[in-house]
């Protein structure tokens, strides 16, 4: 099993998904810091888990581009490629993150 492996220009972006939330966040793990850390709780959209999982993705790439990171590593964890997992990614696509 192959470990992925985040650094300052290709950060690592880590995501936890609960029952009701997903969190995702950008980790350096040269450094061993958090660059962005976000949560759907934040999010205003009352929709469907997956939609906010998208809107999620949105606002994460906003805040990377602000700290100019355009590329990322993607490490879903013993999470499946599908649903609101899926939905967060093309979210950061569609905001201009690069995976």
């Amino acid at each position: 099993m192959n470990k992925i492996i985040g650094t300052s220009k290709k950060p690592r972006i880590t995501v936890f998904r609960s029952n009701s939330f997903i969190s995702a966040q950008f980790v350096d793990d040269d450094k061993g810091v958090t660059l962005i850390s976000m949560s759907s709780k934040k999010i205003a959209n009352t929709g469907k888990p997956v939609e906010k999982a998208g809107v999620l993705g949105e606002e994460l790439a906003k805040s990377a581009k602000t700290k100019k990171i355009t590329e990322a590593v993607f490490d879903r964890g013993a999470y499946r490629y599908h649903g609101q997992v899926k939905s967060l990614a093309e979210g950061l696509r569609k905001g201009g993150i690069k995976l």
